[in-house]
């Protein structure tokens, strides 16, 4: 796949080209993003249980190459416009980024050929496809497509938005919004690699936890709405109290605490799959990826939605509360559901039995009890 997609990739760089086939070509390249559900099934199968987390961790942190290229693309463009070079082959300008882009695929390629162990693993060997695909048809599939959207489609969505948002509302140069645009994208991604160390240490539904819990409360501050409260006094006079506003500061910090949390718990989402489809990884993270990535492409516009709608640029932050509130509400009923199934006697317990506390306290010895009698305790 590799070999396949840096063919298009090249000839992105060399032909002329018409505008449809320019989207042609460009279909064809994304096809190399197909190679991220086959990593995660390969790297899984590499690693025991205990080391899967920080080994799909480290392997996930290569989003960060997605948003890097934003920044480094628009200079590299303007710094070889005009121009090519042993005489034609590597092009000048935008046309030199595609090239640059095949270069690393054929180079990746090879690497992954020369390098990569003799003997392979193939968790799908002897399957069909209707059998790799039977997972698909899980709830919990689509539970964790849930939380990889508020985790990588959230952070898709933001790098691309962050960058207006400061220039809107925090008059900032376009140059330096990108500055701070980073502050959000690099933790996003880096810190992957932590959380998948983390989720083998503490387990992944804790990680997803603090994940949550930081993000709900990040996003609760900034979806409010900035303005203050008018009082009309009895003398006719008015008074502005309670006025409330978000600096740029405090917003990039803010910003900053979701990246983390983001980092952290895109490696918290990949560390389930394994652990719940240990045959079925390529299936079940191709498809998580691939949810995630939807979520990327439409959760900015329905930040345009909701600014356009309530005049409020906040209301990004509203988009993103909600959509992580639904996900931490699934997650705790199913949680809640799961332990209920496996402790019934306490599903309608909740305050605390007194009357096993009265048994516990009584000084009198119990009474001795035949071999093979059987007795039964309440716990509270």
């Amino acid at each position: 796949m590799l070999l396949v997609t840096s063919v298009p990739a090249y000839l992105l760089a060399h032909i002329e080209l018409t505008y449809t086939w320019l989207l042609v070509l460009a279909f064809f390249v994304g096809f190399a993003g197909n190679l991220f559900s086959v990593g995660i099934a390969w790297n899984s199968h590499w690693f025991e249980r205990n080391r899967q987390g920080f080994a799909l961790g480290v392997f996930g942190a290569g989003n960060v190459g997605a948003s890097a290229t934003k920044f480094i693309g628009p200079a590299v463009i303007a710094g070889t416009v005009g121009g090519s070079y042993l005489g034609g082959i590597i092009p000048g300008g935008w046309r030199f980024v595609p090239f640059f882009y095949a270069v690393l695929l054929v180079g990746m390629a090879a690497i992954t050929w020369f390098a990569s162990p003799r003997h392979d693993h193939r968790p799908g060997a002897g399957r069909t496809v209707r059998q790799l695909l039977v997972p698909l048809k899980q709830m919990r599939v689509w539970r964790f497509s849930l939380y990889y959207v508020v985790t990588f489609g959230a952070y898709v969505a933001l790098a691309a938005w962050l960058p207006k948002y400061y220039v809107d509302v925090y008059d900032q140069t376009l140059s330096h919004a990108a500055l701070l645009t980073a502050l959000f994208i690099f933790p996003a991604s880096l810190l992957r690699p932590v959380g998948g160390w983390m989720s083998d240490k503490v387990g992944a539904r804790r990680v997803m936890y603090l994940t949550f819990g930081v993000m709900l409360l990040a996003t609760g501050i900034l979806m409010m709405p900035y303005g203050y409260i008018v009082l009309n006094n009895p003398d006719g006079t008015s008074t502005e109290v309670l006025p409330w506003s978000v600096g740029v500061q405090l917003f990039t910090l803010l910003v900053f605490f979701i990246g983390c949390s983001m980092g952290i718990g895109k490696a918290a989402v990949y560390k389930h799959i394994p652990e719940y489809f240990p045959h079925d990884v390529g299936a079940v993270g191709g498809l998580v990826g691939s949810l995630g990535a939807l979520g990327g492409f439409f959760l900015p516009l329905l930040f345009a939605y909701t600014t356009a709608l309530t005049g409020m640029p906040q209301s990004t932050f509203f988009v993103l509360f909600v959509v992580t509130l639904w996900a931490a509400l699934w997650m705790q009923w199913t949680i809640h559901r799961m332990l209920s199934s496996a402790s019934p006697r306490l599903v309608n317990k909740f305050e605390h039995d007194h009357a096993t506390d009265a048994v516990a306290a009584d000084p009198t010895p119990a009474e001795p009890v035949a071999v093979g009698a059987t007795t039964e305790r309440t716990e509270g």
